[in-house]
């Protein structure tokens, strides 16, 4: 089951709201969610106060090119993991001079598992001034349309959480 639009929304907007309030900026790296997660942000009004943009890289070259991903993290990691979250989110505050950046790299089914990373994988990561840190998820094998939205809700999360210690 996938988290309702009105979680998503309310995530949304509590993340507009203390960005706005606290004066930070952010923005989004997002593979797996395909831009979910800034779309979910900027169907708030007035979120272009605090949201400054997003790189979907869904390609591997676009997370080198773009978001500074090294080549060695992937060929060592891959890009569903810690360090490859980490990067996404690290190489987006670069690229776009926000204070906090969310990035979302995972797999989403309903293919393209393996044993150590089973469909239903996300890594989380968040990006800020004093610190780069990365969680991971498992969903399960769901369907496509449940990881995404789990991975968008739970983004949302950990971007309120990122902004309510700034």
């Amino acid at each position: 089951m996938s988290p309702s639009f009105e979680d998503i929304f309310a995530l949304a907007k509590d993340c507009v709201t203390l960005g706005t309030e606290k004066g930070v900026t952010f923005g989004t790296a997002e593979s797996c969610t395909g831009g979910l997660i800034g779309g979910a942000i900027t169907a708030i009004a007035g979120s272009s106060t605090p949201f400054k943009g997003g790189i979907i890289a869904y390609d591997d070259a676009v997370k080198f090119a773009l978001l500074s991903v090294r080549s060695e993290t992937l060929g060592e990691h891959g890009a569903v993991s810690e360090a490859t979250a980490c990067e996404m989110a690290e190489g987006l505050r670069g690229a776009l001079g926000v204070d906090l950046a969310i990035s979302a790299t995972g797999i989403a089914g309903p293919d393209g598992g393996s044993g150590e990373k089973p469909v239903g994988t996300v890594w989380i990561g968040i990006a800020k001034a004093d610190g780069i840190s990365a969680s991971p998820f498992n969903y399960g094998n769901i369907g496509r349309g449940p990881v995404r939205d789990h991975a968008v809700l739970d983004a949302l999360r950990a971007l309120r959480g990122g902004l309510s210690q700034v």
